[in-house]
């Protein structure tokens, strides 16, 4: 959240009395690029830049970096070396121990550190109080699985030059390890997939002390011999080789903020090819193509690297590497019949250059028949160098992989994937019910209302506005008895006043994060002057805790829920509005070593709190944060942040979205309708439409936007956007089922094409249409002004039907496009054959209305008319009881020849011997409605009546009515048919016999 102009007449006030009693800067009304470094303004990117220039013009670059042959070992899956940096002409070298680790997932792993470092054997300038090793401790917020050591990893070959070594579950990955210049090759079944410093870009600053250089003698010299002493002087500095440029390397000034550096230089960088690869994905968050661009300049292209840095940059510009507010170094590489990628654990402010090139053995070719590969070069400003290698060969394999590391999404609880209505801000408890009742009248569905800064008492965390919201347990439980919840925003800055017992706390406790001399940080946020909990501390985050209990944080209740903003962190008079660089954190790690990592931490604090606000009370929480890094998705959700009401940000927040989820991170969403400015009706109505489908539903708006809760935009407007919002509850149960396969496996919630369909080359750039889960759902929505059809890329020979109208748009069209008519009122939704999905029909106000209603089964007959599957997925969506087997997990299948539906436990489990609790005990009185059949053959169902149901269970065999509906050849409609009141129970195993 953020300022824009033109500011209320409050927060004018407000904020001219902060500058005037601070002298600090207030947040300007809209990004400034030049608030925020280029590569050129960073000293490490620039210098790391500088040396890829100089090694790819020359050729005559070799590595400076190789392996001591006679140091290396290989044992239980890990070889172990120390590569030798030669830092000068007479050979001097540094010693960086290497560890290459093979996993059992087949995944392999590559550290450097520096041995000096480790020993501690540096001096710090300034008397500094900052840790003098390499940050080491990423890897325990982030990696939470999958680093068993491959024992049946071995050594295939062998010389003075080189190893090789064989792994993965069938053996058929290798490394080779070369030891001069130092690099490695990773192949798949003899094949070159990933080459680790193959440009010799290999860059690691090692500790020097800074020698300072004897200030220039003032001779008191006439001006004529003045001049003749400088032409000698600049005579001799042509003459002489010039040493590197330090201007960057021990202090560094951005704006009025300057960084003192203790340890100097220490970046660490790398060159990563993918070979043959032309296009690659991930490491989000930015605005762009989900296929990233080259970096180096050139038409569609950018100048400038991808930044990973998290920080506020509110109403960001689109189409651009520059940094936002979150970071995954997650990078996919994909082919036809190859997917690869890269890890890159490191939590400092990390830049990624790409650039792409033919290769070709044959000089003589001219590029006739040579591949195209992706050149990448990774920089870090300081840490390790720590990157894990994903061999695949599938996109699903890669985001499993990644999953099994830093963990999948969290199981959310079911409201939260409910629409949520948010402003900056509702006024007082009266207007959020005023809201509630509204929703309720214009029968819109919504699940969670939500709560901005403005409800505290003068922006102090854990309290009320007396004046404002006078009654917030009457406020709760109004929304309780709608089945609804309420979200409060909780920050890491705390104000720093007197009569305030949280910071007053916070301070005797020691729990804030420290300046560059070891004193408490003081900055400037929403509050004023404040102080920033330093989550990484064990200590700060149980206490924490216990701010959350119910007889701590008063108004608040059971169905009160947290969001976590400006968690960067941001600090309004801050270098680049976040936090110095040399603050110091818990076991004295600088800020610059763990930035990216500060708001998952924040995070991980509030989870946690809220999991333990009343003994006894297991609940999953719900918490939103605007900051994450690797491993955020275990934790909760995220949003984009302060978009703009456009119809680019429109646009663009789908190809964000995806990203995301190739991440790991894809319980994600963008503010619908835009946070700053007022989006006409148009455009409000198609952004519902796309926000129905992303997997975190909310509507947001600025403290000067006009109101726009979707009640208020009068007719048609209304009815459309209550169609979406119907929509959206109607597939929950859909939703929800693909939230539970992310949990478990880590698979995209929704889904590009170029991983559901990784063989149609022509899908892989597409980023404006989706799969939902394992649905077969295709959903292309409308983000231009005035259009009213829609083209849509078929990327298979399937059928498709569309949602609405049972229309086939497309049948044996796989590369093709197909147009379809998308007026105001139509999202353009299609339905692959050959899928099952499930959704609930009866209208209901919240999620919570709607949990023991029976439900819907959509069947899509294919093309070839043979096999149809599905699956749904359901526990109490509140609790962890489904980690003792309290959940229903069913695979429906449509068997064309047998001309049966069935459904079975999708896990094979014998569901008789689970002992059934409370919930799941309720639950079996729901039941299959109906089951419609789009597609449906006339030859088999148009002289059918009635079907056969027979629950596998013992419990019996019944009819069930049958209605068919031939197809409309004139209008394009296929046939289908209804089977009606089924009956069957939805936990049970049953089959409908045709």
């Amino acid at each position: 959240m953020h300022l824009s102009g033109p500011l209320s007449g409050r927060w004018t006030a407000y904020l001219g009395l902060i500058s005037t009693l601070s002298g600090v800067i207030t947040p300007a009304v809209a990004v400034k690029e030049h608030d925020f470094k280029k590569c050129a303004q960073s000293g490490f990117c620039s210098r790391n830049r500088a040396l890829a220039d100089h090694v790819l013009s020359t050729n005559s670059w070799s590595s400076p970096y190789s392996i001591l042959p006679e140091s290396g070992s290989f044992k239980d899956g890990q070889y172990q070396a120390v590569v030798l940096k030669t830092i000068n002409d007479n050979g001097d070298t540094v010693r960086l121990p290497l560890t290459v680790s093979f996993l059992e997932s087949g995944t392999a792993r590559v550290t450097i550190d520096e041995e000096k470092r480790q020993k501690g054997e540096i001096e710090l300038r300034h008397d500094s109080k900052a840790r003098k090793e390499r940050y080491n401790e990423a890897e325990k917020w982030v990696i939470v699985g999958g680093l068993t050591l491959d024992k049946e990893a071995k050594v295939d070959f062998e010389d003075k030059s080189q190893l090789t070594v064989k792994y993965g579950p069938t053996s058929n990955f290798e490394a080779v390890i070369k030891f001069a210049p130092f690099g490695i090759d990773f192949k798949r079944d003899g094949v070159s997939q990933i080459k680790f410093n193959d440009q010799g870009l290999l860059n690691v600053e090692h500790w020097r002390p800074k020698i300072e250089k004897p200030a220039v003698e003032n001779k008191d010299t006439s001006e004529g011999e003045q001049n003749q002493e400088d032409k000698e002087e600049e005579k001799k500095e042509e003459e002489e080789p010039k040493g590197e440029d330090e201007s960057t390397w021990w202090d560094e000034s951005f704006g009025s903020n300057t960084d003192s550096k203790p340890r100097g230089p220490e970046s660490v960088g790398l060159d990563i090819t993918f070979s043959g690869f032309e296009h690659v994905y991930g490491i989000p968050s930015h605005t762009g193509p989900l296929s990233l661009k080259t970096t180096r300049g050139g038409d569609g292209s950018y100048s400038e690297p991808y930044r990973l840095y998290n920080a506020d940059v509110f109403e960001y510009i689109l189409d651009s590497p520059m940094t936002l507010y979150g970071s995954i170094p997650f990078m996919q590489a994909h082919r036809k019949g190859s997917s690869v990628g890269v890890f890159w654990l490191n939590a400092a402010e990390t830049w990624v250059d790409i650039t792409k090139g033919k290769d070709s053995k044959n000089p003589m070719s001219l590029g006739i028949g040579s591949k195209t590969s992706t050149h990448t070069h990774w920089f870090s400003e300081s840490g390790l160098l720590d990157v894990f290698v994903f061999l695949g060969p599938t996109p699903k394999d890669l985001t499993a992989k990644y999953g099994e590391l830093t963990g999948t999404t969290t199981m959310p609880q079911e409201f939260a994937l409910g629409y949520h209505q948010c402003r900056w801000n509702y006024v007082s408890d009266e207007d959020v019910k005023d809201v509630d009742r509204k929703m309720d009248k214009f029968k819109m569905p919504y699940d969670v209302i939500w709560l901005d800064i403005e409800y505290t008492d003068d922006k102090k965390y854990f309290t009320w506005d007396e004046h404002s919201f006078k009654d917030p347990i009457g406020m709760g439980k109004q929304l309780e008895s709608h089945g609804r919840q309420l979200v409060t925003i909780i920050d890491p800055h705390i104000k720093n006043t007197d009569n305030y017992p949280v910071v007053a706390e916070l301070k005797s406790k020691d729990l804030a994060v420290k300046n560059k001399d070891g004193n408490i940080f003081e900055g400037w946020c929403w509050p004023g002057s404040s102080h920033w909990i330093d989550a990484f501390k064990p200590a700060a985050r149980e206490w924490w805790a216990t701010l959350f209990k119910y007889a701590s944080f008063k108004g608040s209740m059971e169905n009160t829920w947290i969001w976590n903003d400006m968690n960067e962190p941001s600090v309004f008079n801050g270098p680049e509005t976040t936090m110095p660089k040399d603050n110091l954190h818990d076991g004295n790690w600088e800020h610059r070593d763990v930035h990216n990592l500060n708001g998952m931490t924040f995070h991980n604090a509030t989870h946690h709190a809220l999991k333990t606000r009343k003994p006894g009370e297991l609940r999953r929480p719900f918490v939103l944060t605007r900051a994450f890094f690797a491993g955020s998705q275990r934790i909760g959700a995220m949003w984009t942040g302060d978009n703009t009401a456009e119809w680019g940000h429109l646009k663009e927040s789908i190809p964000m979205i995806l990203s995301q989820n190739i991440a790991g991170f894809p319980f994600s969403g963008a503010d619908v309708g835009g946070f700053f400015g007022n989006p006409d009706k148009q455009l409000l109505t198609r952004w519902y439409q796309a926000g129905a489908f992303y997997p975190f539903f909310r509507g947001h708006a600025h403290i000067d936007a006009r109101r726009r809760e979707p009640y208020l935009m009068g007719e048609p407007y209304n009815t459309i956007i209550a169609g979406a919002l119907r929509l959206r509850y109607s597939l929950l149960p859909s939703w929800y089922t693909a939230f539970h396969q992310a949990h478990v496996d880590g698979t995209p919630i929704v889904k590009p094409l170029y991983y559901t369909h990784p063989d149609e080359e022509a899908g892989f750039p597409i980023d404006n249409q989706f799969f939902v889960g394992n649905t077969g759902l295709l959903v292309k929505p409308v983000t231009e002004e005035n259009k009213e059809t829609q083209d849509i890329f078929v990327p298979d020979n399937e059928v498709y039907y569309d949602y609405f109208t049972y229309n086939v748009v497309a049948s044996g069209r796989a590369g093709k496009t197909v147009t379809v008519a998308a007026p105001l009122e139509k999202l353009p939704l299609l339905m692959r054959g050959g899928h099952i999905f499930p959704r609930r029909d009866i209208p209901r106000r919240s999620s919570q209305l709607q949990k023991w209603d029976d439900y819907t089964l959509v069947l899509t007959i294919p093309k070839d008319g043979k096999h149809a599957e599905g699956e749904l997925y359901v526990d109490d969506g509140d609790s962890y009881d489904f980690e003792q087997g309290q959940y229903i997990n069913r695979r429906f299948v449509y068997d064309g020849a047998a001309k049966t539906i069935t459904s079975v436990d999708k896990e094979g489990r014998d569901t008789k011997s689970v002992k059934q609790g409370e919930w799941l005990k309720k639950y079996n009185g729901v039941r299959v409605d109906k089951i419609v059949v789009v597609g449906a053959e006339e030859k088999v169902w148009g002289k059918k009546t009635e079907v056969d149901v027979v629950d596998e269970s013992g419990k019996g065999a019944w009819k069930a009515k049958v209605e068919f509906t031939p197809a409309d050849k004139a209008a394009g409609r296929a046939s289908f048919a209804v089977i009606k009141r089924v009956g069957a129970s939805i936990g049970s195993d049953w089959k409908v016999k045709l």
